[in-house]
Parts: structure tokens; sequence; C-alpha cells
């Protein structure tokens, strides 16, 4: 797994060159917006020539050339026209290329999210990933539409210029192009410090975004608590982290152009002197010092425009940086050919190491053999391993030495779609899409008919609130539309219409009343009769029928056995158990 780190999007050129890869595919477009910034800027740049002749045109009071004037300010009146029609075509599709590049990061971004293995998101904040899959992208767009609409007009005007003023006055154009890297000297020195700072202010706006989500996503637990004023406080530090670092980036990246336009203003003064000097020893006319002039500002005009460009980019490119950090991240080891029928629900777990910190012991030597159709209880303390343990059956972690094996067919040589659609699952944290009752029950059988859904709700018990509901199954519904018990019982419905072989049933019924608890415990049992379960509990009264009950410790398997006889161990399970009835009783 890569590290995240400052340096992971690499320097600007290499993100540059990462973003030039997908505007690749769009090389019929880039080649056009080049064709047409050429066109427009030569037509842009003939028409000083055409008011430099209709200048020389006008000899002195009386000696007019009136059909000389008027021929070249039509001629400039088409050129015009013309260069605008062709700058309108080139940010049509401009917008195209930039919007069309933009997609593409994003859905690659979104694409390697499906793909990253678990450890990679529970490292790093929902809220930091919603800022690079999002924000960033939105800011890259803007710098590449600025980029695409200034960057290639601005160079190519800088090239054909020089050309039409070699026409006008050789001196002149070399006295120009010597004192440009003065501009670019200026611009360069600003801009490789601007870079950094807009990194800096990028991380801090995506730690910002997440602290947010945090804090408005548990607002009940915030104010529950009273940690309103340290919530305030963090993001209060945080703000004026990000407005010093923004001040920053915006005030060395706004003297960019004022200095380039200084040093250019220079360049101007001098084309008007020596300009001057040579009208005066016969070398030039007037019309041809007024369209160099024309010229001279026309050349300075881009290296104030790609300044900006420059600066604009230098933060797009920040924030791409940190969206290709996100899509170049190692994804879940490769998947396996072959796929897993429908399993009968034979369960070997051998001597399993793991530890999500490789310096921190978890799982040691753990070992289990389960046969189809048994109840597999999971018991013991916080962090003695028990979610770890399902989520190595799931294969949502890979174990670090051992194999799990189901009907003798080791889980990491099949996929994990096959491996996972043989489990139902119920979680403890129940999770609900925006979307209608039917396309929440129906996640794991898109093609169940409402009968079959129906069927399902009623074994759960969740039909009775849904057939209140406004529209029944066509009600749409939120995660925070829902009590918590509502939205458990519409997790159990999910497993309830699917009927997988095997079962994991983290908690299932830990936000549901104690009568409804009872129809659901019976429905579960009726559910499990055939199917091998494995049900971590907290509340022992509700595993005595498990066949096997395995109490952990410190990963550890420190008793097995059926209820009956871990009590007569009167060891660790039996403790746990009267300490709970006497917690009750109390």
């Amino acid at each position: 797994m890569k590290k995240n780190n400052s340096k992971a999007g690499g320097s600007s050129m290499q993100t540059l060159k990462k973003v030039m890869s997908v505007i690749g595919h769009y090389r019929i477009l880039l080649i056009l917006s080049i064709v047409l910034a050429g066109l427009s800027v030569v037509l842009q740049l003939y028409i000083p020539v055409v008011f430099g002749n209709a200048i020389d045109g006008i000899i002195a009071a009386g000696k007019v050339d009136f059909e000389l004037v008027s021929t070249h300010l039509f001629k400039a009146l088409i050129l015009a026209a013309s260069a605008a029609a062709a700058i309108w075509v080139m940010n049509m599709i401009n917008n195209r290329l930039a919007y069309n590049t933009v997609r593409d990061i994003r859905s690659r971004a979104i694409r390697n999210i499906q793909a990253l293995p678990l450890s990679y998101l529970d490292a790093h904040s929902s809220g930091d990933i919603v800022q690079r899959v999002i924000a960033d992208t939105d800011q890259l767009s803007d710098g590449l539409l600025l980029g695409f609409t200034q960057l290639f007009s601005g160079v190519i005007t800088i090239f054909v210029t020089i050309g039409f003023m070699f026409s006008r006055s050789v001196w002149i154009t070399l006295t120009v192009i010597v004192l440009t890297p003065v501009s670019f000297l200026v611009a360069r020195f600003i801009a490789s410090r601007t870079f950094k700072m807009f990194q800096k202010q990028t991380q801090i706006r995506g730690k910002q975004t997440a602290l947010i989500n945090e804090m408005v996503g548990n607002e009940k637990i915030v104010k529950a608590f009273g940690y309103e004023s340290r919530a305030s406080e963090r993001f209060h530090v945080l703000n004026e982290d990000l407005r010093k670092s923004s001040e920053m980036a915006v005030f060395f990246s706004s003297i960019t152009n004022p200095s380039t336009r200084a040093v250019n203003n220079v360049i101007y003064a001098l084309v008007a002197l020596l300009g001057a000097w040579f009208i005066m020893a016969g070398n030039l006319t007037v019309g041809g010092l007024s369209a160099l002039l024309a010229y001279a500002n026309q050349y300075m005009k881009p290296f104030n425009d790609i300044s900006s460009v420059v600066t604009e980019l230098q933060n797009a490119m920040a924030c791409a940086a940190r969206v290709f950090e996100l899509i170049e991240q190692e994804p879940e080891t490769p998947e396996a050919d072959r796929v897993m029928e429908r399993a009968d629900g034979k369960v070997d777990i051998q001597n399993v190491y793991f530890s999500y910190d490789k310096s921190k012991k978890l799982i040691e030597d753990f070992s289990l053999h389960a046969e189809p159709g048994m109840r597999i209880a999971i018991v013991g303390p916080t962090g003695s391993g028990k979610t770890t343990l399902i989520n190595l059956l799931m294969r949502f972690y890979d174990t670090d030495s051992g194999t799990i094996s189901i009907d003798d067919e080791r889980i990491d040589e099949v996929t994990r779609h096959s491996l996972r659609s043989n489990f139902g699952m119920v979680l403890q944290e129940t999770w609900l899409k925006n979307a209608t009752v039917r396309e929440n029950i129906a996640i794991g059988k898109p093609d169940a008919t409402d009968e079959e859904i129906i069927a399902a709700a009623k074994e759960a018990h969740s039909w009775e609130f849904i057939r209140r509901m406004p529209d029944r199954l066509d009600t749409i519904v939120t995660d925070d539309s829902m009590s918590q018990g509502q939205k458990q019982l519409l997790c159990i419905t999910r497993v309830m219409l699917c009927l997988p072989p095997m079962l994991i049933l983290d908690e299932a019924t830990s936000s549901i009343d104690t009568r409804t608890e009872i129809q659901i415990q019976n429905a579960f049992d009726k559910l499990m009769k055939g199917r091998t379960s494995f049900i971590v509990a907290h509340r022992l009264s509700t595993i005595r029928n498990a066949d096997v009950i395995l109490v952990l410790k410190d990963g550890k398997v420190i008793e097995q056995g059926n209820h009956e006889e871990l009590l007569k161990k009167n060891g660790f399970y039996s403790e746990l158990y009267n300490s709970q009835w006497k917690n009750s009783a109390a």
C-alpha cells in the first residue's frame, strides 16, 4: 500500500503529465482547439497591419485616400468577425474537452474507491475522500478551462506576433525578444513558490471538509455530550490555518501579473522610443510604428494572461495531485477467476494470524471447523476480535497467514462477489440508500417480485410499518427518515429475501424493542435452520441455543463449547454470563 503523504501526488509537472494522458483520449478536440486558437490569433494580429495601411492612406489634410481607407476598414471588420466566430467555436470545444477530462478523472476515482481495500478507507476520513472526488476535481476543471482558453491562444499569439513584427522592423523585434526572458524569470520565480502553497491549501481544505462531515453527520452526539464549543474550536483552528495558507497562496499568485506587466510596460516604452527614432531616420512609417506598438502590446499581453493561467494551473495541479493520489492507490489483491457456487456451509479456519497494525498482535493461531447448519456464536470483550473474524470471513481483509475455506474451497481462490453472495449479513450499523423501500430491500436480489418482498417483510416483521407508509414499497426513504429500529428491520428483511446458505448476525437486534426482538428471534430460528450461522452477540441470553460458542479474548479462543458446557466450566464465559444476569437483576 502506498503511503499517503504530501509528496504522494508528485510534482506539478508529473501531475500535469498525468492530466495530459487523460486529455490524450480527446486528441481530436485538442487539435481542433489549437488550430482554431491559431486561426483566431492570426486573424486578430492581421488587423493592426490593415489599420497601419489605412493610417498610411491618410497622408495629410486634403490628401486622404478614402477608397483605400474604407477598403482596409472593411477588411478589418471581416477579420474581426471571423476571429470572433473562431473564438466562439474554440470555447465550445474547450468546454467539452475540460469537462470530459474531469468526468473521466472523477469516474476513475470512484471506480478505484470501489476497488480499494477497507484498510485504506478506514485510515482516511470520508470527508477528505469526498473533497478529492468533488471539490478538487471542480477546481481542476476550472483550471483546465482557463488553461485551454488562454494558454493555447497566448502561446500562439507570442510566436505569430514575432513573425508580424519581423516583417515591420527586425531591430525593434530583436530588442523585444532579448528583453522577454526578464518577464519569464519573474513569473517562474513566483510560480515555483505558489504550487506548494496551493497544495497546502487543498490539504487543509480536505481536513476541514472531513471535520464538517463528521460534526454535521453526528450532531445529536455532539449536542448530547456538550461538544459544541470544542467542535467549534477545532473548526476555528482549521479555518484559521486555511485563511493563512489561502492568503499566502493568493498573495504570491496575485503579484505575478502586476510584476510581468511592469516588465512589459518597460518593453512597450522602448518600442515607442526606438520606433520614433526609426521614423526620424526614414526607416519606418507612422502606420508601421502604429502596427508595431499594437504588436508589442499584443506580444506582451499573453505573458500577463499566461502568468494568470499558470497561477490557476498551479492550484488546479495541486488539487489534481490529491485526486491522482487516490486513483493510484493500490486496489484490493487481484480477484481469482473461479466462481464459488452456492455453498453447503462447511467452514474451516486453520491457523489464522491477522492484525490491522502489524506492530500490534490481534488474532493468533485461530482455528475453527463448522459443519453445514451449525450455529456458531462469538462472544468476548470489546476488542477481542469478534468483528475482525467476520471481516476475514467476508474477505473485507485478507489474513496475514493461515487459510479460510468454505466447502473445501479456499476463499482467496474464488471471486469476492461469489463468496459474499453466499453470506447474508445483518450488522449493528445499518445503512439505507436514498431510494424506495423496495429498492432498499432488494439490494441483494434486484429481480425480486413484490410478492417475495412482502413475504420477506412479513417474516422480518417490517411489513407492519411499511404498510402504513404513504406509498408502501414505493415510499422514498433516507438514512435519516426512519428510526434506528426500523432501519434494522429493513436490513433484516434484505437477508430474509435472499435466503443465503450462510448467515452473519452482528448484534442484529440491538436497536429493536424486546417484543419485536422475540418475534425476530423466532424468524431467525426459522431462517437459520439448515444454514451455517455466525452470531456475534453481547447479550448472551440470545445465544443459548448455539451449537458452539467461541469465547474470544485478545484474539484467541480461550473457551469453546455449548452454553451448558461453558457454564459448568465456571470460566470466563460463566463470569460474563453471570455478570449480565446480575446487571439485569439490578
